[in-house]
């Protein structure tokens, strides 16, 4: 359980005319290629807002642009120019089709999802390397033949309609399945008969950021909003979360109401069930920040009335599972590192007690497996794994045997068996299986790959930022790469929402690897890396220390010969996005190129639109003064500096993106192209029938890294050879 939830054509005046790329000759002394270059970018017309916002007068040309794609006709057509625009200058670039051919035989591996045991059978999802879509197999017995169960590649031709998560049944004979189509956060729930394959009539609409926990065999909980006004399901707020029970057989419309706060909307709500069917336990939420009341309903008596067990949003509270009548957490009060505690309800006051305290490394979840715990660590963000019985005893440690990320370990009390995953930047998730009785590992599904990881060198440098504070880097390439002058490198961040980044692998990196490259990741503040404490030293007031700590991971990288300025590419996601615009207005200069992917560029107006409420935990209210001042000093949208040379930036979003709506992506990159920021350019590449990242489908990754990796390497220098 563990659960800590909330914290992816032309008109004819857009022809390019006049564009052109020319190499002129090396700078000895900078061992780097100047290149200039000239796009006619779409004339993208401004409307005359400006809003007065504690004394400052705030522009918005490009507030239209904030409208829906799919309903706005004039936001249609300037997606359609500016395309033509990227498609245009991205077939000018070398390397892009070598690149492309290297990520799909990266791609081309038989990979498969954490086995899940319920009753005697075993569920797993398996891709055979090029499927689109991951496919849901069953098996009777361990070393059994698997079935398939759902295979998502023949929901859609485009192949952008997900399987976006499953729950079997304690028995094993029925299975929840969620359905996510074009990327969009809204699910779709059905459930499938596992001894006859078929899927039964129950269809449950509108679900979003919600767990789904069976109710004995007949009936299961879950989360979801109401249904949007026409035309809004992508943009509006996401108020008045509901948990529902919705009975096997029964119409959505006969679904039961268990929990919500109509008092206050903004609260969002989850529900978990122990695996003995005695309690549900409910978590809310206010926003993304790991501070959480929780409610507790005992199961059988039909009337479902909550009793609160934690109230007052202060403290992280992550369930980890019940046993009769004891409930088990991890939690940060008084533990900024988490520790785990359980309580015991049999009384008519719950009696809480200690079970494991914090240590120096941060604990990032638990599970019970059999008689035992399974405490999952960060140090250093490198994975560690440790099992204590059920009063806290140490039993012993569970050997990683490397740098890398480890995941997974579900499992149930009573039973000794489970899974887990372990990767790095050079490995893909091998899974294992463990007996928590015996302590004996096994392998359950060991990737072949064509391309041997030992030829891959990876180590961790701790680098001081602005303010003294040291944040660690890990640094990849190829054992062959020539480091004497500085290399080609691509620098990825995220610094936010308590998220930590550890050791993981990703094809499309590798293919960057595969070329020469060199990959650095910095763990920066904001992160969860070193706990509560790391996360708030980046977030809020303190956000700058985010753009301070990457900004210093560059010069870090320039300083040591790792990379060398004219060489060094950066690159981040949504928060991470945000991350990219900013350090690309404050230090343009030291980064030769970009990549800002679904990002959170006006941060005056996140909070209007679908999630975006959520962030003010991290960002603060642009409503109140201290935090509008904050959040107006790095805006990406509003601190573009007209009349300096920036880098060479590529944008990238999609269509149906509706956690950070591609408003955001589209005003900032207007402005950029509007400035005086130099020729080197400044594109955007528009996904269609695609979101936030998730559920996107293999080709289509495929072709937008193979996209990305190719101007990043135009811009840097890196020769992409067969």
């Amino acid at each position: 359980m563990a659960l800590g939830y909330f914290a992816k054509i032309l008109v004819s005046t857009a022809l390019v005319s006049g564009m052109s790329i020319a190499a002129h000759a090396a700078n000895d002394e900078a061992s780097e290629s100047e290149l200039t270059v000239s796009i006619a970018y779409p004339e993208t017309r401004t409307v005359d807002v400006v809003e007065k916002q504690f004394g400052v007068d705030v522009a918005d040309p490009y507030r239209w642009l904030e409208d829906d794609v799919r309903v706005n006709e004039d936001v249609a057509k300037w997606v359609e120019e500016q395309n033509v625009v990227t498609n245009s200058y991205l077939d000018t670039l070398s390397g892009r089709d070598i690149l492309s051919a290297r990520m799909k035989k990266l791609f081309d591996y038989e990979r498969f999802g954490f086995p899940r045991k319920s009753g005697a059978r075993y569920f797993y999802t398996r891709n055979d390397g090029l499927q689109n879509q991951s496919v849901l197999y069953v098996r009777e017995q361990l070393n059994g033949e698997g079935r398939v169960l759902i295979d998502p590649n023949l929901w859609a031709k485009d192949g952008a309609t997900a399987l976006a998560g499953w729950t079997p049944s304690s028995d094993g004979n029925k299975l929840i399945y969620s359905i996510q189509d074009g990327g969009s956060d809204w699910r779709t729930l059905k459930v499938i008969d596992v001894n006859s394959g078929e899927t039964l009539s129950d269809e449950i609409n509108w679900v979003k950021f919600s767990t789904i926990s069976w109710v004995g065999s007949d009936g299961f909980l879950y989360s979801r909003f109401p249904r949007p006004k026409e035309g809004e399901a992508f943009q509006s707020l996401n108020l008045n979360q509901t948990i529902y029970y919705h009975k096997l057989g029964t119409p959505q419309s006969a679904d039961i109401p268990i929990y919500a706060t109509p008092d206050n909307p903004k609260l969002g709500h989850s529900a978990e069930v122990t695996h003995d069917n005695k309690w549900a336990v409910i978590t809310s939420s206010s926003g993304t920040d790991e501070k959480y009341e929780i409610s507790i309903v005992p199961i059988g008596k039909g009337d479902w009335k909550p009793q609160k067990l934690i109230s007052g949003f202060d403290n992280d509270w992550q369930l980890v599972e019940g046993i009769g009548d004891t409930l088990y957490f991890i939690t940060d009060n008084k533990a900024p590192r988490l520790r785990a505690v359980k309580v015991d309800l049999s009384d008519e006051e719950p009696i809480w007690s200690d079970l494991v305290a914090q240590r120096k490394a941060t604990l990032s979840s638990a599970r019970i497996v059999g008689d035992r715990m399974i405490l999952s660590y960060m140090e250093d963000a490198k994975s560690l794994a440790t099992m204590v019985d059920l009063d806290g005893n140490i039993v012993g440690d569970i050997n990683l045997n490397a740098i890398g990320t480890a995941g997974g370990f579900i499992g149930k009390p009573g039973d000794p068996e489970t899974f887990y995953r372990f990767s790095n930047f050079t490995q893909p998730g091998a899974i294992y299986r463990l007996d928590t009785k015996t302590g004996a590992t096994t392998s359950f599904a060991q990737p072949k790959l064509a391309f041997d990881p030992n030829d891959y060198v990876t180590t961790q440098k701790f680098y001081k930022s602005k303010d003294g504070t040291s944040v660690p880097m890990f640094v990849v390439h190829h054992k062959d790469v020539d480091m004497s002058k500085g290399a080609p490198t691509l620098l990825y961040g995220y610094g936010g929402f308590n998220i930590s980044l550890t050791p993981g692998y990703s094809p499309t990196r590798m293919a960057w690897l595969q070329s020469g490259g060199v990959f650095a990741q910095a763990s920066l503040r904001g992160g969860g890396e070193y706990g509560k404490e790391w996360h708030d030293a980046g977030r809020l007031q303190n956000k700058q220390n985010v753009f301070d700590d990457f900004i210093s991971a560059g010069e870090y990288l320039i300083a040591e010969g790792i990379s060398t300025k004219g060489k060094l590419a950066i690159e981040g996601r949504s928060n991470g996005g945000l991350l990219i615009g900013a350090v690309a207005n404050q230090r343009p200069d030291l980064f030769a190129a970009g990549h800002a992917a679904v990002g959170v560029m006006d941060m005056l107006r996140f909070d209007r639109f679908t999630a975006g409420r959520y962030w003010v935990d991290d960002y603060g209210y642009p409503n109140k003064e201290a935090d509008f001042k904050n959040l107006l000093s790095y805006s990406p949208y509003h601190n573009i500096k007209s009349g300096t040379q920036y880098p060479a930036l590529i944008v990238t979003t999609a269509d149906t993106d509706d956690r950070v709506v591609p408003g955001h992506s589209f005003k900032y990159i207007s402005a950029l192209q509007a400035a005086d920021t130099g020729n080197n350019p400044k594109i955007i590449r528009i996904e269609s029938r695609a979101g936030h990242g998730s559920g996107k489908p293999t080709d289509k990754i495929i072709e937008e890294f193979s996209d990305i990796y190719s101007f990043l390497a135009q811009w840097t220098g890196l020769e992409i050879k067969e």
